[in-house]
């Protein structure tokens, strides 16, 4: 089994807010992959499912972003899971909107949420940035993710969240370039190829280049030079 953490808070006055993109994430996969109905446990809401073949618990903590921890550990020791088998999916100030990367352990740049989940679960387990971008000074970072989306965002934020959830199969696999892939491919469409030219149509037109009369057995080059005499 794999866990997979949401992070963000709970009720409504937060449900649209940046800091909430790691609920949006995991509430798209559990509609898009038919998982079961949330239910309350482990200090939050959980619902259970299969993503590529592989089981999956899907976890909102609900004790608030700083507190996320406590849910995380609780659900993780309840099932034996180590670090690794954990994915986080989580707001990410240093990437651009709409920007998505995965990352394996390392440090929780000073997340709240990560930083909580360090202390129950230590630093190795996984992790899915979800860009927000930055409001530009360190003064601004709390009321900017505890803000709502605006209005021009959401076009991206519904292409990302398509994207993770069709790419979650590769994810579930460990094969975060297939998946990255599929959300890169929502964040920017191919272009429609250019129409081959129809066989049945003829040729354009060559220009017209004149014969030489009859008996002028003189070459090209010739007549050319003779033309300017």
């Amino acid at each position: 089994m794999q866990l997979w953490v949401g992070l963000g808070n709970p009720g409504a006055k937060y449900a649209n807010n940046r800091h909430n993109i790691g609920f949006m994430a995991v509430d798209r996969i559990a509609e898009e992959h038919g998982f079961a109905a949330w239910r309350a446990k482990f200090q939050g809401q959980v619902t259970e499912g299969r993503v590529g073949g592989e089981k999956v618990l899907l976890l909102k903590p609900m004790t608030f972003m700083n507190l996320s921890g406590q849910s995380v550990g609780e659900a993780a020791r309840f099932y034996k899971l180590d670090a690794p088998d954990v994915t986080v999916f989580h707001d990410e100030l240093d990437l651009a909107p709409g920007k998505v990367r995965v990352k394996a352990g390392g440090g929780h740049a000073g997340h709240n949420g990560l930083r909580s989940i360090h202390q129950h679960i230590g630093p190795h387990y996984d992790r899915v940035r979800l860009g927000i971008g930055h409001p530009g000074h360190k003064d601004k970072v709390a009321p900017y993710v505890l803000s709502d989306f605006s209005k021009a965002d959401q076009d991206w934020l519904d292409d990302v969240m398509r994207g993770i959830a069709e790419g979650v199969p590769d994810l579930a696999k460990d094969d975060s370039g297939r998946f990255l892939n599929a959300v890169a491919r929502r964040m920017a469409p191919a272009r429609p190829a250019k129409a081959a030219p129809d066989a049945s149509q003829d040729p354009p037109a060559k220009p017209d280049t004149p014969e030489p009369p009859a008996g002028d057995d003189r070459s090209p080059l010739q007549r050319l030079v003779d033309r300017f005499r």
